[in-house]
This record gives structure tokens, sequence and C-alpha cells, in this order.
């Protein structure tokens, strides 16, 4: 003889996970505890999808408990997406297939999410440091960028400068060549070979002064153009370097930057890469197993009673429809005569509205009448 005890608030609670309906799961020896292992499985997915979910939002979260009560109302999503999938599948149906499907690919979905936030927490210190390599990366792009956005603009100034220096430069070289001309002149080194300012050394002397002259001037003019261009060139460069400065403040160890170093690794990396892979086969697994089960697992007596119960009450509900129809035409005449009394009472009570007279009739009549 089997004696059936009242089942414990933790059996009842795994019940309630796997969709099972107490009342006739109660009775069930071996049912229960299939159902029990049922709503194991949801236990464990759900608590999971909490800890990945809370996991990620640490990542993009400050506040540890925001990420907590985030991460538990996600984990509480996807718990109710597994109940409302369990209870689509009916052993004695034909809707296996389609539910089964699209767990399919909400597992897929969701283990192929989960797997990066795991596989940050696993590798965290390899992915700081790929971290690290790719914002350098970054870094020298943006200035590679700054370079060919500000480059004709650099080039014009430079050019200019250069221009003005080469325009100096000669007109000095040309200078120092008249005062050289004209030092050999008067010391009998060169020129006419006659010492002291002769004809020649004096006309020489005035050719010097005459380009010296020309040359200050030209200082005098084109030193501000320099200083003009040096100062553009200054500005140019604070430019550059304040967008850099503004583009390096950006760089960060958020969840995009994290996951894109993971992907580098798992690119660069044969180790990671199969790891990577087995982890999201393993949560795959993970998220299907609750539907497996429900599929795996054989049908009991509970599956029955379900079966039944089911029937039996959609043929307790046709059966009152009908006698509420039958109830319907037999009293359509007593229900016609009550209508015209009370309508006739009416006209002669002119305090009532149209509506109150309605509500009284559908009080007196619709509802609480009987046949008598």
């Amino acid at each position: 003889m089997v004696v059936i005890t009242s089942p414990s608030l933790r059996k009842r609670f795994l019940w309630w996970l796997s969709t099972a309906e107490e009342e006739l799961l109660k009775d069930c020896l071996i049912d229960k505890n299939r159902y029990a292992i049922i709503g194991m499985l949801v236990l464990g997915t759900w608590t999971f999808s909490t800890l990945a979910w809370t996991y990620f939002f640490n990542t993009v979260v400050t506040q540890w408990w925001v990420s907590l009560l985030l991460g538990i109302f996600m984990g509480g999503i996807i718990l109710q997406i597994d109940r409302a999938l369990i209870k689509g599948i009916n052993r004695n149906g034909k809707q296996k297939l389609l539910p089964l499907i699209f767990r399919g690919i909400l597992a897929l979905s969701i283990g192929l999410f989960m797997a990066q936030p795991a596989l940050l927490f696993l590798f965290d210190k390899e992915v700081k440091v790929q971290v690290s390599i790719d914002n350098e990366q970054r870094k020298q792009t943006k200035i590679k960028e700054q370079e060919m956005v500000y480059q004709v603009e650099r080039n014009s100034f430079i050019e200019k400068k250069k221009s003005a220096k080469n325009e100096l430069n000669k007109s000095y070289a040309e200078v120092a060549s008249a005062r050289e001309d004209f030092i050999k002149e008067t010391d009998g080194t060169g020129g006419s070979k006659k010492v002291g300012l002769k004809n020649i050394a004096l006309a020489k002397k005035s050719a010097y002064e005459k380009l010296d002259a020309d040359y200050q001037n030209q200082v005098v003019a084109l030193t501000p153009q320099i200083k003009y261009v040096d100062s553009s060139l200054k500005i140019l460069d604070e430019k550059i370097l304040k967008e850099h400065d503004a583009f390096q403040s950006l760089l960060n160890n958020g969840f995009i930057t994290r996951i894109e170093a993971l992907n580098n690794l798992v690119k660069s990396s044969a180790a990671v890469a199969f790891r990577y892979y087995l982890l999201v086969a393993i949560l795959l697994l993970i998220e299907l197993m609750p539907v497996l089960a429900k599929l795996l697992l054989p049908a009991g007596t509970y599956e029955l009673k379900v079966r039944l119960q089911e029937e039996m009450e959609k043929e307790l509900a046709e059966k009152n429809q009908l006698l509420i129809n039958h109830f319907f035409e037999l009293s359509h005449t007593i229900r016609k005569t009550k209508l015209e009394e009370s309508l006739a009472a009416w006209q002669n009570n002119s305090l009532k509205t149209m509506d109150d007279q309605w509500i009284d009739f559908n009080k007196s009549l619709l509802i609480k009448e009987t046949i008598e």
C-alpha cells in the first residue's frame, strides 16, 4: 500500500517551475520525480541566466545593485519563456517540433550572447592586455587620420615658410658674397689686387650696402610672415593635440571594447577559440535541457490525467452552453412579456431615465429571473 504524503514546499516550487498542475500531480507517484527533475533543470537555467545577465550589466553599469536588479529581471523573463515553451509541448498532440525549433533559435541567440560575458570573466587578464593593444592601435590610426585631414593645410603653411626662408637665404647669400668681394678688394686679396679704397672698392662697397639694405628690408617684410606661419602651425598642432586627447578620453574598457578584444583573441589564439566554441556548446545545452527533458522523459499517468481533465472541462463547457441556449429559447415568451410590462411601467413613471429603466430590467430579469 502506497501512502501519499503532502508535498514539501520545495517540491511544489519545482512543480511550478515545470508548469505541472499540483492537483493532478499529487497522486501520480512516478511523475512527481519526473516533473521535479524538469523543475530542477528550469531552476538551473534560470539561475545561470540571472548570473550571466547580472555580470553583463555589471560591465556597463557602475552600481552593483542596479546590475543585480536588472539581472534578476532578465533572468525572470528567461524563466517565463522556459515555462511557456515547456507548457506548450504536448506529448499527445502534434505541437512538439515548433516549440523545439523556436527554443533552439532562442537558445542559440542567448547562448551566443551569454558565452561572451562568461569568457570575459574567464579570460579577464588576457582581455585587458588585448584591450590595451587595441586601444594603442586605435590611437595610431587616429593620428594617421588626423595627419591626412590636416596634411594639405600643414603643407601650405610649411611651403609658405620655406619660400620665405629661401628668399631670405638667397638674399643673405648675395649680401655675404658682396661683403666678401668688398673685403677682398680692400685688402688686396681679390679683385684688382690693390690695397685701399679705390674706385672699384667703393663700387663694391656701394653694391654690398645696397644688397644689405635690401636684405634688411626683406627681413622686416618676411619675418612677420614666418612668425604667422609658425603661430598657425602651433595652433594647428594644439588643435590636433586636443582632438587626440578628446579621442583618448573616449577609449575605455567597456563591454563592446572588451568584446572586440575577445574576438581578436579568438582570431589570434586557437586555444581561446576552442574554449570559446566549447563554452557556447555547453551553454546551448543548458538552454535546451528543460525542453529536451520534457520531450525525452517518458509520459506517465499525469499526462493521461491532464488529457482527461481537459476533455471533461470541454465537455462540461459545451453542455453548459447548450443548457443556457435551451433556457433562453424556453424563456423567450416570458422575457418578452416582462419587457413589455417594464416598458409600460416606465412610461407611467417619468422620473426614471432610460438608463435607469434598463438597469432595473437587467437586474430583475436577465440576471436573477428563473423559470417558474
